[in-house]
């Protein structure tokens, strides 16, 4: 298996990374575009000017976000495909490096390993290798091009989305750091619960130690819910604090004629338009660090089972 992740998700896929991110891309300019068509059709229509021409962007903008959603479900369908045939990779080069022989002392704890592996851990790390690079460039370009447009209509206004993001680029990297830990402990303590069933041929185990494991996986999972949803609090308050900076500041430049309503719209639908890519661009972080754990795990777990499979197979050579 390859040394590192990235080296994982190019050796099975690497050129439907390609694709996928060319169809991001498309997406990103597609969503930019739908703004500014949104901000026309609401300063025409408070001018009090003619019908037609509003008619005619409503059916543009109708048809811009149809053609946003056909790619987008195309987009999540190729993804999952791409992620299912890295999951079938990797299963089949676990079982491919197993160490077959029962006669192993190690072979209880490699079977329990194993069967972790194939039935639990294998699924997040093959499942990330379809958005490992296609997400990013989608949410990010959406961000980068929703940012430069509200700068363009109005600097001020747009200061005030950059400060809803700016503090989370600081708690959100720590408090994913101690999500990291909690997991890796609990990927350990379940490869052990794994390997016990496996040694005693049964659920129950003669060794007292799965009740203590059962319980220190519910004290870790806790621990990650605890912080997992404290991080999503805090991105909701940060955003909702925008929202109404918004409001107030947009409120007085339209009152003293210093800007348009279309404009004031244009920046709650573009904090909307950037809160959804930020949170997934945020939950893309999550995974790269948690499938960087999990990968390594499997990595090293494979590479036990080849050494061991290989030395057996010398040992009987020689034999």
């Amino acid at each position: 298996m390859p040394k590192t992740l990235l080296g994982f998700i190019w050796r099975v896929s690497g050129m439907n990374q390609v694709w996928l991110t060319l169809v991001s891309v498309m997406l990103f300019m597609i969503g930019t575009v739908s703004l500014e068509f949104q901000r026309r059709i609401v300063n025409d229509a408070f001018r009090g000017g003619v019908y037609k021409p509003i008619l005619i962007l409503a059916v543009i903008y109708f048809a811009t976000t149809l053609v946003e959603g056909l790619l987008k479900l195309g987009l999540n369908l190729y993804r999952n495909w791409v992620g299912e045939a890295a999951v079938r990779w990797l299963r089949y080069a676990v079982f491919a490096a197993a160490d077959p022989s029962p006669e192993n002392p190690q072979a209880d704890a490699a079977e329990g390993v194993q069967l972790s592996i194939v039935l639990d851990e294998a699924d997040p790390v093959g499942g990330f290798v379809g958005e490992c690079i296609s997400e990013p460039v989608l949410q990010a370009g959406v961000l980068v091009s929703v940012a430069g447009y509200l700068v363009y209509l109005q600097p001020l206004m747009a200061l005030v989305i950059a400060l809803v993001f700016i503090p989370q680029m600081g708690f959100v990297p720590l408090m994913q750091a101690a999500i990291n830990r909690r997991m890796q402990t609990r990927i350990y303590v379940l490869r052990e619960i794994s390997a016990a069933i496996v040694k005693a041929g049964t659920a129950t185990t003669k060794d007292g130690l799965q009740q203590p494991r059962i319980q220190k996986i519910f004290v870790m999972n806790m621990g990650i819910y605890v912080l997992k949803f404290s991080m999503n609090f805090l991105m909701n308050f940060m955003t909702q604090t925008g929202t109404a900076a918004i409001l107030a500041l947009g409120g007085y430049f339209v009152v003293t004629g210093k800007t348009e309503v279309g404009t004031v719209v244009a920046f709650l639908s573009g904090l909307s338009k950037m809160n959804d890519p930020w949170g997934d661009l945020v939950s893309w972080y999550r995974d790269l660090q948690a499938t960087g754990v999990k990968y390594a795990l499997v990595r090293d777990a494979a590479e036990i089972g080849a050494i061991q499979r290989n030395a057996e197979e010398s040992a009987g050579a020689i034999g």
